[in-house]
């Protein structure tokens, strides 16, 4: 199954310049899309993205997301299940869950965190500015969240893609939810997050043919520098997230 998520009637308004209560009618879209959906027992694993910029892959220019509902997930994220899954069994504890709590005593990768949300750019990232953003509490499926955490989900993601738009000069970017299957929304070995990734770069063949990603900027400096656009913008007015950057 496949669905086009029509996101405003504004035919030239990215996300990151929406108001808080524009951003959180489509995560609520989302979520009543991915509840009908799942209904359908041969539909196992449903994907939400968003395209944003031509290098991203998007052919239509007015703003949208997509939902792919498949009978079995990508190899990308059984691989991904795999991995946590041994973690827990050897360490009877979440992987996500244990990547939170060493990020946000560092601090080092961290961009801002709410009382809710964490926002960072992961260890090895695999492009320059690629941005997660966390439930501090541990739920397998995003269907799971409370309804109540919404609105200060909605003020994560806007202000977070408001960063990049300004920081980076509006770049193009692939927007993913990365959840469990529809069978193992309950599961302690998986924790669900949103994945940002900024087409800055390009896929060449060395990563192609090897599966290796090179990096030309390490986290820790697009964290800071992130840090550094978010307390500008603040000084503005009607920014959230300096409140705990």
């Amino acid at each position: 199954m496949h669905e086009v998520i029509i996101e405003t009637p504004s035919h030239n308004l990215p996300m990151a310049l929406m108001t808080y209560q524009q951003v959180e009618k489509v995560l609520i879209a989302y979520r009543e899309r991915y509840n009908a959906l799942k209904k359908n027992r041969k539909l196992k694993f449903i994907t939400i993205f968003k395209n944003y910029g031509w290098t991203s892959g998007t052919s239509l220019a007015h703003p949208h997301s997509q939902l792919v509902a498949t009978p079995i997930p990508a190899t990308y994220y059984h691989l991904k299940f795999r991995v946590a899954t041994d973690y827990y069994y050897d360490f009877g504890r979440c992987l996500y869950c244990d990547l939170l709590t060493e990020e946000l005593e560092k601090r080092e990768r961290i961009v801002a965190h709410t009382k809710n949300f964490v926002i960072l750019h992961p260890y090895a990232s695999r492009v320059p500015y690629e941005t997660w953003i966390f439930p501090k509490k541990h739920y397998a499926s995003f269907d799971m969240l409370p309804v109540t955490h919404f609105s200060e989900l909605a003020m994560v993601v806007k202000d977070t893609l408001l960063c990049l738009y300004r920081g980076l000069n509006d770049p193009a970017f692939n927007l993913m939810i990365d959840t469990s299957t529809t069978e193992d929304e309950e599961d302690p070995y998986y924790h669900w997050h949103i994945r940002i990734v900024p087409r800055l770069t390009t896929i060449a063949g060395f990563e192609m043919g090897s599966g290796i990603y090179i990096n030309t900027a390490l986290p820790e400096d697009t964290a800071r520098f992130m840090k550094q656009v978010a307390g500008s913008i603040s000084e503005e007015g009607g920014f959230s997230l300096k409140q705990k950057a």
